[in-house]
């Protein structure tokens, strides 16, 4: 029998919850008996993958006997090709999420404290009390990052402070004034990471180029899930600084990531079709999308992701239960602190129909579609 089990599990680990994905559309149509739900909850890319990655895996496919390539040397060096930066400055991992967790554990003691926005991705509150680290959530200034309000939340002890920009839940984002102010007020023995998981889908001229901050404290995180549609591969890559990186692969494990991945990721960066559908398939879509939103009387966080952030003017959770049994799965925002409001991924234009259509069936607000 398993006796005193809880004691062996350490103090930051005991009071998490688990991290809840969005609802598989395989399982809701098994419980429905239907097959046309859409699921427009994880913010994943409604196009699918990059058909250059997909026939490079196929290929692949005959070789899965063999390791994976440990150091990811060919993605590396086509994707610091593309980036303008040396092999050396970037780390690939299992999704940018374990981009993240090796920050962490490289570079965070027992004990010590993570800054972050309340509202920002919820990862970044599990992972660093799972490392046994101390939190510290900083209000946002409406809907976007206050950098000002971080930078005097960082105390003696704080070696992270993670900045997601875009920002997930919301779709907002800092502008580079604003991140070359944080990174001159970081203290010395503190790091900056910058989530730019969304970072492809950004048009405004104003978001900063964060490749030009690598002789600074800072780490970018990237992710092949989003733009690439690589999400099901999970792949994902931190750039940074040579000395920050050499120390995140003493902490790595070997074969991280799997040959397929890298395979897959190092063709979806040369498809360059691909990526201007996904960009133009979410532009359309998110025009689509708050123009039925207005019609509706219904207000959304500008976004300059590929998801919006609703208030829906009752519980999201709410909204969500009903729009389930009709097919439609989207992500109630509760935990993130928005009681009324839901986030909707921008989809295909099918699916951008169906969810607006059924909203508006749910809420009782007449929308033609």
């Amino acid at each position: 029998m398993l006796k005193n089990i809880e004691e062996m599990v350490g103090e930051g680990i005991k009071g998490l919850i688990p991290y809840k994905p969005g609802k598989p559309m395989e399982e809701l149509e098994r419980e429905l008996g239907i097959t046309d739900s859409v699921k427009v909850a994880s913010n994943e890319n409604p196009i699918g993958p990059s058909p250059k990655a997909v026939e490079a895996i196929k290929e692949a496919l005959s070789n899965l006997n063999r390791y994976p390539d440990g150091n990811a040397t060919v993605l590396k060096d086509r994707l610091a090709e593309k980036l303008g930066v040396k092999p050396t400055n970037l780390i690939i991992g299992n999704g940018s999420n374990e981009i993240l967790e090796l920050m962490l554990r490289t570079y965070l003691g027992p004990g010590e404290s993570v800054v972050f926005s309340e509202h920002a991705f919820v990862v970044y509150m599990l992972v660093t009390r799972a490392a046994g680290g101390r939190g510290i959530a900083v209000p946002m200034k409406g809907f976007t990052h206050d950098l000002e309000a971080i930078a005097k939340a960082i105390e003696p002890d704080t070696r992270l402070v993670f900045v997601a920009n875009p920002n997930n839940p919301t779709g907002t984002f800092n502008t580079g004034e604003e991140v070359e102010a944080l990174i001159d007020a970081l203290p010395d023995k503190c790091l900056l990471v910058i989530d730019e998981a969304y970072v492809e889908y950004v048009q405004d001229p104003s978001y900063p180029d964060s490749l030009k901050y690598l002789d600074r404290p800072v780490l970018i995180a990237r992710t092949f899930s989003k733009l690439h549609g690589l999400a099901g591969l999970r792949i994902g890559y931190g750039v940074a600084n040579e000395r920050i990186i050499e120390y995140m692969n003493r902490v790595r494990q070997p074969f991280n990531v799997n040959a397929i991945a890298q395979i897959a990721a190092t063709a979806a960066l040369d498809d360059t079709e691909h990526r201007k559908l996904v960009i133009e398939t979410n532009k359309v879509g998110m025009a689509f999308v708050k123009e039925k939103l207005k019609a509706m009387d219904l207000t959304w966080v500008p976004s300059v992701a590929n998801f919006l952030l609703i208030n829906v003017e009752r519980p999201g959770m709410e909204v969500f239960q009903k729009l389930l049994p009709k097919g439609v799965i989207v992500r109630a925002m509760t935990e993130y602190g928005y009681p009324e409001y839901i986030r909707v991924t921008i989809g295909t234009r099918e699916e951008n129909v169906k969810f607006i259509k059924t909203l508006g069936e749910v809420l009782g607000r007449d929308v033609s579609v």
